[in-house]
């Protein structure tokens, strides 16, 4: 176990990743992140060029700051007075930059026509429901902001979930069946669970694509067929458990038990945090990124990855690890890539080896019977189709973006070094800095773009959940104390005691 550091102990060269966050790039990173979701929006489902630079572009700004520890040093210095109003008043820069990012989010809803099945004017009002539940946030967030209350802002994430429940209702409803291989081997594979059926020896009637295999682990079926068993769609468990995973992004801005008896008084009584409010823009930013409405129709399932990795967070943020294990099996359990954030995830002393090891022996304990039943079936499905599976010559990757310009298909070995450097910068980084939460989610962001970077095939669901986990990275963050709260309600708990492993 690494020793604890103590919050006030006096340390001449304290660790960078346990810095608080920039106003400033705070509100770059926000930007960022909704210019890539609208240009994820704008990739289905067509291949350019232009996307896939962008998305490096991104992925080396990411990796920067990362790298960077994702934080400044307290203003000490006269760099200027843009640098040092932002330091110094870090509630109005954030808050602001926050309402600014969700009316950018609107604008791009009315203005860009996601892909759809349907027709012209039921798109439209469908985009402005999303619209207008983003300007409702984005007024009560810059109002929170204004009046240093987070009740206005509190009422308008309601009045946004409100919206997206609304809108998701509205696609369902109109496209009842949409024409993908997803929801098909969803929809029967929550039927064949009921009839006794194993999943992974199962056929889909009327798939376009996948027709003979069960590419996800059994999770992702069995926690989304109460959506078919309940309601008629597995798209209602999926609206029901992103809407759990915007909860508990939300809850993240907020102490805590352990943090309340660790926290002075007057922060824990504090009206107004920085973390509360960004927490609060970040749930219902969720809700509302461009491209949720295609999203939704198409029952893509990364909304599911995201609720588990959001518990997983919440639940080390309260220091209530049980319950993190068990969400993070839940992810594991659902689909195959999370394994690849394990490593990560164990070199973190917060977390730990142990936790890390008895995480993936619950996964396992929770697919076995479906590998008891049928092993060469399961194995079929979930791995070796996967390897086998033909590149994709719409998907915007780089290694897509190889064979379509170059006529050259990257081999195995030079895409698996991309992710295994990737993945050893992430494990040597966490290992040696300790950081806190917040750069954990970064540096996990970080690992997977790159895998759908240098994949065979990687669309707007799986950029969306690169994005989830930076925003729930920045529900997590540590930010400077705003002027007039006193001292800063954010002292990580998770950053400055690791809790023993056998706790």
């Amino acid at each position: 176990m690494v020793p604890p550091s103590l919050p006030d102990q006096a340390d001449p060269q304290p660790r960078p990743a346990l810095r608080r966050s920039s106003p400033i790039a705070t509100g770059v990173v926000l930007v960022l992140l909704t210019i890539g979701m609208a240009v994820a929006t704008h990739s289905v489902v067509r291949y350019r060029l232009w996307i896939v630079v962008i998305y490096v572009v991104l992925a080396v700004a990411l990796g920067l700051w990362v790298v960077a520890g994702s934080a400044r040093k307290p203003f000490t210095g006269s760099a200027g007075s843009f640098l040092e109003s932002a330091q110094r008043s870090p509630l109005q820069w954030i808050g602001y930059s926050l309402a600014a990012t969700l009316v950018l989010v609107a604008v791009i809803h009315v203005t860009m026509r996601p892909y759809t099945y349907l027709t012209p004017g039921q798109g439209w009002l469908t985009r402005w429901v999303f619209a207008a539940a983003a300007l409702v946030l984005a007024a009560g967030i810059a109002l929170s902001t204004l009046r240093r209350r987070l009740g206005p802002a509190y009422v308008a994430l309601g009045l946004t979930a409100v919206g997206y429940v609304t809108a998701a209702a509205m696609l369902i409803h109109w496209d009842p069946e949409p024409k993908i291989d997803v929801w098909i081997t969803l929809q029967q594979a929550a039927d064949g669970m009921l009839e006794g059926k194993n999943m992974y020896a199962q056929n889909w009637t009327n798939s376009p694509g996948v027709q003979d295999a069960f590419t996800y682990l059994p999770f992702t079926a069995l926690l989304l067929a109460p959506g078919r068993w309940l309601a008629g769609d597995v798209r209602w468990a999926l609206t029901l458990i992103t809407l759990l995973g915007a909860l508990a992004v939300f809850l993240l801005g907020r102490p805590g038990r352990r943090t309340t008896e660790s926290a002075p008084a007057e922060a824990t009584h504090s009206p107004m945090t920085v973390r509360a409010l960004v927490a609060t823009g970040a749930a219902g930013l969720l809700l509302v990124l461009p491209g949720t409405a295609t999203q939704v129709e198409q029952a893509w399932t990364e909304p599911l990855l995201m609720a588990c990795l959001a518990g997983w967070a919440l639940a080390v943020r309260r220091r209530q690890m049980v319950l993190a294990m068990i969400c993070l099996a839940l992810g594991l359990a659902s689909k195959q890539h999370l394994a690849v954030l394990l490593p990560v995830l164990a070199v973190w002393p917060v977390f730990g080896w142990r936790r890390a090891i008895g995480t993936a022996g619950l996964a396992g304990v929770f697919v076995l019977p479906w590998f008891i039943a049928s092993p060469s079936d399961m194995l079929h499905d979930t791995v070796t189709m996967l390897i086998d599976f033909q590149p994709l010559i719409f998907a915007n990757t780089v290694f897509i973006a190889a064979i379509n310009e170059l006529s050259w298909t990257p081999p195995f070995y030079l895409t698996g070094a991309a992710v295994l450097f990737t993945l050893g910068s992430a494990i040597r980084r966490v290992h040696r800095q300790q950081p806190d939460l917040a750069n954990v989610l970064r540096w996990a962001a970080m690992v997977l773009l790159v895998a759908n970077l240098v994949n065979k095939q990687a669309f707007y669901n799986q950029y969306w959940l690169v994005a989830a986990l930076i925003v729930i990275s920045l529900a997590a963050a540590r930010y400077p104390a705003a002027e007039e709260s006193g001292p800063d309600a954010d002292t990580d708990s998770e950053a400055v005691e690791p809790v023993p492993q056998g706790s």
